[in-house]
């Protein structure tokens, strides 16, 4: 026969377990979401409509345009151009990937390296197919100049990882450790915090590792902005989804974000989703933001990725503004408190649970 303290142990034993399982659904739903996200965003780069032209006027260069046209399929977006300057100018205001001048001794292709290593890279294995055919080699003119601490361009995407990071996990403190202020309040710590994130962002990345060479003060407002943003909508988001509010931010601004942002594989190189989602996702923004500062002289398209960043913070501001009446809704329906104490240490385990599960996303 089982003794009484075994009879009561059971139900308390089986109460424990559901609970841990609960909890376990934070890391395993990580893992899930991170496994999708990066293979589904990285896994088989491939060209699609990658933007190239041919430059030249002779029916040669036509032919040679038709010819790739229709190897490549969608592969590839092929024009002609009639002079370099055209081509380089298009290059610029980052409408294309490659220009080609075709020669017998030779060939040259141009790109911007600064726009994305990796789509250069593309479409100059594009053209060295064609001249390897003619026995030649061929040229690469790179017309941007790459910051001394990042020759590839690929060291803003690691500043857009800390810059996201620093935001996201704020927010945990902030949910946590600043339920009890009012809204205001934590919207204005929340902007104070964007700032030391933004400023810990440009540090390391300009004088530190010199991955941003000039134009700190721009690329710092783009940071600013950016984890402005990230972090309004994270403290709207707690006040609805409370524990869960980390896993989501985590969904938001780092499987959709890093995978949508152009700092690997720019859309050209992406499936249709991950290419679709930078269009308008907020790490896309602040990316190709940088980058129009960094290597095109404030030009291709700057405007237009300001906007995003600006979108996604007036985003923020609406969700906040949205907590703040769920809140006076939820206070109104809550019962008075007949216990205090007993009240006290209910939220008080309800906070550390939080914490647990945003200590495990973070």
């Amino acid at each position: 026969m089982s003794s009484p303290q075994t009879t009561a142990a059971a139900p308390a034993l089986r109460h424990s377990l559901q609970h841990l399982a609960v909890h376990l659904l934070t890391p395993l739903l990580m893992c899930l979401g991170m496994a999708l996200a990066y293979q589904g965003a990285f896994h088989q780069p491939a060209p699609h409509h990658l933007k190239v032209a041919v430059v030249g006027t002779s029916a040669q260069a036509q032919g040679l345009a038709d010819a790739v046209r229709a190897k490549a399929g969608p592969a590839l977006d092929v024009s002609t151009l009639s002079t370099r300057e055209a081509a380089e100018q298009q290059l610029r205001d980052r409408e294309l990937v490659g220009a080609f001048l075709p020669d017998a001794r030779s060939p040259e292709l141009i790109v911007a390296k600064g726009g994305s290593d990796t789509s250069a890279m593309a479409a100059e294995a594009v053209f060295r197919n064609v001249t390897d055919k003619q026995g030649v080699p061929l040229a690469v003119t790179d017309l941007t100049t790459p910051s001394k601490g990042d020759p590839t361009g690929q060291g803003l995407f690691f500043l857009l990882v800390a810059l996201s990071i620093g935001s996201y996990a704020s927010v945990a403190v902030i949910g946590a450790a600043g339920a009890a202020l009012g809204m205001r309040i934590r919207a204005l710590v929340g902007l104070a915090v964007s700032l030391a994130v933004s400023v810990i962002g440009i540090v390391t990345a300009g004088p530190v590792f010199h991955v941003v060479d000039h134009d700190l003060a721009a690329v710092w407002a783009l940071g600013w902005l950016y984890s402005a943003g990230v972090i309004a909508i994270g403290i709207g988001l707690h006040s609805f989804l409370k524990r869960w509010t980390t896993l989501t931010m985590m969904v938001l601004f780092v499987m959709l974000n890093f995978t949508t942002s152009g700092g690997i594989y720019r859309p050209e190189l992406q499936n249709g989703l991950f290419g679709g989602l930078h269009a308008f996702w907020t790490g896309a923004g602040f990316m190709e933001g940088a980058r129009s500062i960094l290597y095109f002289g404030g030009g291709a398209g700057l405007g237009r990725h300001v906007l995003t960043l600006v979108l996604w913070l007036l985003l923020g501001g609406a969700v906040m503004v949205g907590a703040v009446r769920y809140e006076k809704r939820a206070r109104a329906r809550a019962p008075r408190a007949s216990d205090p104490a007993a009240d006290a240490a209910a939220g008080s385990g309800v906070a550390a649970e939080e914490e647990m599960e945003e200590a495990v996303a973070v």
